[in-house]
């Protein structure tokens, strides 16, 4: 009789192949039944997908520019604010210009009406991101995807919260200690 090959089910996604790199992490498989009299032939054992790890084998985090940056609407801030106005001991915070390079097709179709203003990203617009309490960390006093310490002109990483289908990159313009970031293109740090 014929006989198809049978392969086990995939094994866990393993670990990132280096830490605090852009690289690949594996998935493998296994043949339970080898193929015979003309059965259907194997497929592939092996499987790997990109991903970054964030933080080094000894446990300490990466540098800052590697991590994506999370983000949402400016219109967020004016709330946090409010709610952050009883303490003036914090650091007021920053802004960020970035441009942005690329981004998912998924910003374009936001299933909830708190991403909506995704649709109105475009590649090569300048938006300007503001760094406030509590996304800015105490011993850093930066906030994480901020892309402070990365080379000029390098790809930075960013992911809108609430509609993980909307992520992209961008570039780092400058960093501005007063914050007067325009009502369209305003995003918050989260």
């Amino acid at each position: 009789p014929v006989i198809p090959c049978v392969v086990s089910q995939w094994s866990a996604w393993s670990g990132c192949a280096e830490p605090c790199k852009t690289t690949y992490r594996v998935r493998t498989r296994h043949i339970i039944q080898e193929p015979r009299n003309g059965g259907e032939a194997c497929p592939a054992l092996e499987e790997r997908a990109g991903c970054v790890g964030y933080w080094t084998r000894q446990g300490t985090e990466c540098q800052q520019f590697l991590i994506p940056a999370l983000i949402t609407t400016g219109g967020f801030g004016k709330a946090r604010k409010k709610r952050a106005a009883a303490d003036s001991s914090e650091r007021a915070g920053y802004c960020v210009e970035f441009q942005l390079v690329a981004l998912t097709p998924g910003c374009l179709h936001s299933q909830h009406s708190y991403t909506g203003w995704t649709r109105y990203l475009r590649e090569g617009h300048t938006v300007c991101v503001e760094c406030q309490h509590p996304a800015l960390h105490p011993p850093s006093q930066h906030c994480h995807g901020d892309g402070a310490g990365s080379q000029q002109n390098q790809l930075l990483h960013w992911q809108v919260v609430g509609n993980d289908r909307c992520k992209g990159t961008w570039r780092r313009i400058r960093q501005l200690d007063t914050c007067s970031c325009p009502s369209v293109h305003s995003f918050l740090f989260i």
